[in-house]
């Protein structure tokens, strides 16, 4: 699934990227697609598409929410890698975008990926209006301040400091959390599906982005940099409170297990194939742990 939808999608945000043609912008132009056509998982928007699959729609007409998504995504990670966030410099096995681009034109990269997200977003064709509207909300509400970046400024809040279990929770449903969730809801909702049905999907989300989240703690503590794509090591290096710190490995594993067996539970609800989610769900679980 993952590979069908990262084609389709590479596909898409090349001719997004295609289309800018501002004079003197042709280094802006680089770093957008430097960042933007560097792979990755794709995991979020292959969710909005399968959950919009799954309530009946056709996947290849969500491509520009879709696309929307992974835009803000990669935005978040150009900044998140900037020397005055978590100054990374690797990303996705290659050196960060302010590495090459200089950080002035990062920043201003992850701005336009920003923006051109909602461009994308509200050109999605063949949807009724209030669909699109709500849609657009809830990417909006989610990437913002109640959502990613809200989680992203209480990470720098208690980076320097222990922090308790239900104030790591809460960064992490919305730093990581918010957009994943997210993207189940807005499948749902261009696809006509039922409030229980979309309510349903977004709980699903939610534990699927704190287990993603964990695994993610867990292969910082002990996965391999090479095969990950980027550094890791360096919330302990960093003092960061983690699932990890604060609970040991073999209990966040334990929660990871939860939080799937819960996931899975809660796709048993819909009526239609959800044997890709369920894929999906496994495979974010097991990797490499």
């Amino acid at each position: 699934m993952l590979r069908e939808y990262s084609e389709m999608l590479e596909t898409a945000l090349a001719d997004y990227l295609s289309r800018l043609s501002l004079p003197l912008t042709d280094r802006l132009k680089k770093a957008m697609s430097y960042s933007l056509l560097s792979g990755g998982k794709r995991v979020r928007p292959a969710l909005l598409l399968e959950f919009y699959k799954l309530c009946g729609g056709i996947p290849e007409k969500a491509l520009p929410f879709a696309c929307a998504v992974e835009m803000i995504h990669t935005y978040s990670l150009i900044h998140d890698d900037l020397p005055c966030m978590d100054d990374d410099i690797m990303r996705r096995g290659k050196p960060s975008c302010h590495m090459v681009f200089g950080e002035d034109i990062a920043l201003l990269a992850g701005d336009a990926l920003l923006t051109l997200a909602f461009e994308s977003a509200l050109s999605a064709e063949g949807f009724d209006p209030e669909k699109i509207v709500k849609a657009a909300y809830i990417l909006a509400k989610a990437a913002g301040m109640n959502g990613m970046v809200g989680g992203q400024v209480i990470d720098i809040e208690t980076e320097s400091g222990s922090v308790d279990l239900e104030t790591l929770q809460i960064k992490h449903r919305n730093k990581t959390g918010a957009l994943i969730k997210a993207c189940a809801q807005i499948g749902c909702i261009l696809a006509g599906a039922s409030e229980t049905q979309t309510e349903t999907a977004a709980s699903f989300a939610a534990h699927l982005g704190l287990a993603f989240q964990i695994v993610d703690d867990i292969l910082n503590a002990e996965g391999d940099s090479e095969i990950l794509g980027k550094p890791t090591g360096s919330d302990a290096e960093k003092g960061k409170t983690t699932y990890v710190s604060l609970l040991g490995l073999e209990k966040s594993r334990e929660l990871v297990g939860e939080l799937t067996g819960q996931a899975l539970e809660l796709l048993d609800k819909f009526e239609g194939d959800a044997g890709q989610l369920r894929e999906l769900t496994v495979m974010l679980q097991s990797r490499q742990l």
